[in-house]
């Protein structure tokens, strides 16, 4: 009798994604110095998925305007796009964090410039209400609190493999980031206001009562818990 073949597991998105995650969390643990627990581990991951799920977003946005023969205009220019310097191998180590943290720096095309923060930071857009505004926004109370640009460079690459295109991962990732919270919440009591408990969550979505072909504006989506229980 022929020998069963092993089945091969496949893993799931979730799985992908939690050892992703865990990958990253323990790559910050090696950095000696710099962070301090899931408090600072915790709004690292945040801003480099954010700059990630931001360049995602504009690809997907610029590729629909270029078949449509339109002109589209980028949130964030080059060369502080997620795929230049995030997917440049060769900005690494003391240069990376350089680029990152520093008033004036040595940019990945080459040339002199602003810092990533400092060019995040200055973004305004002529009506102030636009998504260069928000960026803005975001990045005011934004600080790199890892010394290691090797360990860093580590990071980004592991972000680098989300896919913020793909809906299950988005759904995923919304699920870890809310347990990553209440990790942050059992450890130091500190990160409860980030989300909305289960129960208030469904007795909202109960008493909203959205039907199909409604839209309801959640101005403060955080972990889209509302999303998920609709």
């Amino acid at each position: 009798m022929a020998k069963r073949e092993k089945e091969v597991k496949t893993e799931t998105t979730a799985q992908r994604l939690s050892g992703l995650i865990k990958s990253c969390r323990d790559i910050m643990r090696k950095d000696k110095g710099g962070m301090n627990g899931d408090s600072d581990r915790l709004p690292m991951l945040t801003w480099i998925m954010f700059l990630k799920f931001l360049d995602d977003v504009e690809t997907e946005q610029e590729t629909r305007a270029l078949l449509k023969r339109q002109t589209y205009r980028p949130a964030i220019a080059a060369p502080y796009r997620w795929r230049d310097w995030a997917k440049n191998q060769s900005l690494t180590g003391d240069d990376l964090t350089a680029f990152i943290n520093n008033e004036k720096c040595t940019l990945p095309d080459g040339m002199e410039g602003a810092g990533l923060f400092y060019y995040l930071r200055s973004l305004q857009s002529e009506t102030g209400r636009e998504r260069k505004d928000v960026i803005a926004t975001v990045f005011q109370g934004v600080t790199n609190k890892m010394k290691s640009g090797y360990l860093l460079r580590d990071v980004v690459n592991k972000i680098d493999g989300i896919h913020f295109t793909s809906t299950e991962e988005i759904y995923t990732l919304s699920h870890l980031y809310e347990s990553l919270l209440k990790e942050m919440r059992d450890a130091s009591g500190d990160a409860g206001e980030f989300y909305t408990p289960r129960p208030v969550v469904k007795f909202m979505v109960q008493m909203l009562d959205p039907q199909l072909g409604e839209s309801i504006l959640d101005p403060a989506a955080g972990t889209a818990v509302f999303w998920r229980s609709l």
